[in-house]
């Protein structure tokens, strides 16, 4: 086995209060303000069972990357974990990395464009003026994440942790007036498993939408040489953030079902993707300012996804280009800043355009929930080869449950997403071909790269 250097002695700019937010910044965003609205859809009240499950299928994932990244401490670990955990050569190497990367940075421009959308889509039914200039806020969203993302990573963090603070804030409000305004109804939740279109078994269905609010788990650890002492941080803020998140997720599921039901989002498709506007609309008028505060908070929570998911892709992509698999100015960091600037840019290009696009919402958002299932189960396997292969170094941090932790994990994301690829979806057929994009791609590069058998250590 062979030893690699311990994970703990960097001194990145990011502590723990900033991590804890940007994990859980990049977490509380676009799903719960829009994605609750279809798990509710699917399953009614069991919903509320989803997102707990879920919750905890990417804690499990975050455990195992936060390992990962004491094995490795070097950002872009998307790339970086598999490519050195499952290749036998450098060849092999980048062609795991490859693959993992690929997804993982499709799964994220999907939901950097998704949340881009619904910044516009809540601006606008909570301040009527901004209705008719959807496409500008969401491109406009994008430009400004970005540009926070020019900076040094500890300035993106502190708006971050800004955002966050206020964000929670709101979303309390939000829960104290639904729970406690005299509208919630606790009839509402029975039957508790059968309200949803799919029937008893939509709690299962509604999984890997739900699982989208928890991706930006890995935040931290994929961009582990900017934090500060960690071997120590990453596993500690990623165990503190869902914590948080999780609860205050729980609350507004359960607020929101005690308002809104499956059936009405059945008759309403339209308040299918922002049903917490939908509770206040319909059940809690007496508090005419409620509209306003959902839409500021579902704006905020939405930049700070973006925020996040702009940092950790662009580092993706940096971190790809640098091992010669993209263009080399894609590897080009910022002297000044610490930032892989050329990246950010393509990143928010990209967003940008397929945010244009808002009436493929539901297509962008099963795409993108998709590909981060295919990243997490690389990034899983990855640990268990890596634990085979590189011997543990005393005081780094190691997952808890061996190798039973990593082969859970991939069993259940399978088995919620058996349901999904049973349906045959147009979203499965677009997969295979995306991958095939990216078989043709990978194998061009190494065509063009010297052959070697060397070994990765």
């Amino acid at each position: 086995m062979s030893n690699l250097s311990k994970g703990n002695t960097q001194e990145g700019s990011l502590g723990l209060v900033a991590c804890v937010t940007m994990i859980a910044g990049g977490m509380i965003g676009s799903a719960i303000f829009s994605l609750s609205g279809m798990t509710i859809y699917y399953a009614g009240p069991a919903a509320v069972l989803s997102w707990l499950i879920a919750a905890i299928i990417l804690l499990m994932y975050g455990l195992q990357v936060a390992e990962l990244s004491t094995i490795f401490p070097k950002s872009g670990g998307v790339f970086v974990f598999p490519s050195k955990s499952l290749g036998r050569n450098e060849t092999q190497g980048k062609i795991w990395g490859w693959f993992s990367v690929w997804g993982y940075i499709t799964s994220n421009i999907a939901g950097i464009a998704f949340s881009a959308i619904y910044v516009a889509t809540y601006l606008g039914v909570g301040f009527p003026i901004f209705a008719k200039y959807q496409i500008l806020m969401a491109v406009g969203a994008v430009v400004l994440c970005s540009v926070l993302n020019f900076y040094k990573i500890s300035v993106a963090g502190k708006a971050n942790t800004i955002l966050v603070s206020v964000l929670v804030l709101t979303m309390l409000v939000f829960i104290a007036v639904g729970l406690f305004g005299g509208s919630w109804e606790s009839d509402l939740l029975t039957p508790f498993f059968s309200q949803g279109i799919k029937g008893a078994s939509g709690f299962v269905s509604a999984i890997p939408n739900a699982m989208v609010a928890y991706g930006s788990i890995v935040a931290v650890a994929f961009m582990v040489s900017e934090v500060k002492n960690p071997n120590k941080n990453v596993p500690k803020s990623i165990a503190i953030a869902m914590g948080i998140v999780v609860f205050i997720y729980s609350l507004i599921i359960i607020t929101t079902v005690g308002l809104v039901t499956a059936e009405f989002l059945v008759e309403n498709p339209g308040m299918r993707f922002i049903p917490l506007y939908a509770a206040a609309f319909t059940k809690l008028q007496m508090f005419p300012w409620l509209p306003k505060v959902i839409s500021i908070s579902a704006v905020m929570a939405l930049l700070t996804t973006i925020l996040v998911l702009i940092a950790i892709t662009a580092r993706a992509i940096f971190a790809t280009a640098e091992a010669g698999l993209l263009p080399k100015f894609l590897a080009k960091i910022d002297n000044k800043t610490g930032t892989p600037l050329n990246a950010t840019i393509l990143v928010a290009l990209a967003t940008s355009i397929i945010s244009c696009f808002p009436q493929f919402t539901a297509e962008i958002v099963n795409l993108g929930s998709l590909f981060a299932a295919i990243t997490i189960i690389i990034n899983c396997y990855s640990l268990v080869v890596a634990r085979r292969k590189f011997s543990h170094i005393e005081g780094n941090y190691r997952a808890p449950g061996g190798t039973f932790l990593p082969i859970i994990t991939l069993a259940v994301i399978i088995a919620t997403y058996i349901p999904r690829i049973l349906e045959g979806s147009t979203i499965i057929y677009f997969t295979l071909a995306w991958y095939a994009v990216a078989a043709v791609i990978i194998a061009f590069v190494l065509r063009q790269s010297p052959k070697t058998k060397a070994p990765i250590v």
